[in-house]
């Protein structure tokens, strides 16, 4: 089965994303690092699980999420994983420091749940329905 790396440290946030992402039907496992230093370990593991896509929080504590996009995209075997961040900081500087360090999108956390319901939908159908991803089974 495909993975999705969600790396966020809010409990509140990884429960309302588990929940929609159910609701939306997404053939995937979830697995959650719960800050970008456990993330990172996660991946290092020699016999770590490949996920075809990381959904990746700035503003975390221990490493930020931009930091940990950084490490992601200088490390030759991860460098092909989509990393969509999914966070609420809207600041432009955030925006093109992610995107400057190759993230594959970013996506603002609407503040309320239809919204969010919506862009996790939207997600959906351009990253397992529209675009060819590199297995991760």
């Amino acid at each position: 089965m495909k993975k999705i790396l969600l790396v966020e440290d809010n409990p509140a946030d990884v429960l309302l994303t588990l929940r929609v992402f159910a609701q939306a039907n997404i053939e995937a496992e979830i697995v959650v690092a719960e800050d970008g230093v456990v993330a990172l370990e996660m991946l290092a593991e020699p016999e770590a699980m490949e996920p075809v896509l990381i959904l990746m929080d700035i503003n975390m504590p221990r490493k930020n999420g931009k930091d940990v996009l950084k490490e992601i995209k200088a490390t030759t075997r991860f460098r092909h994983i989509p990393v969509v961040m999914l966070t609420t900081s809207d600041a432009r500087d955030d925006i093109r420091e992610s995107y400057e360090n190759y993230a594959s999108g970013y996506i603002v956390k609407p503040a309320r749940l239809g919204e969010f319901m919506k862009a996790v939908q939207t997600l959906k159908n351009f990253w397992f329905e529209t675009v060819t991803l590199l297995s991760g089974d």
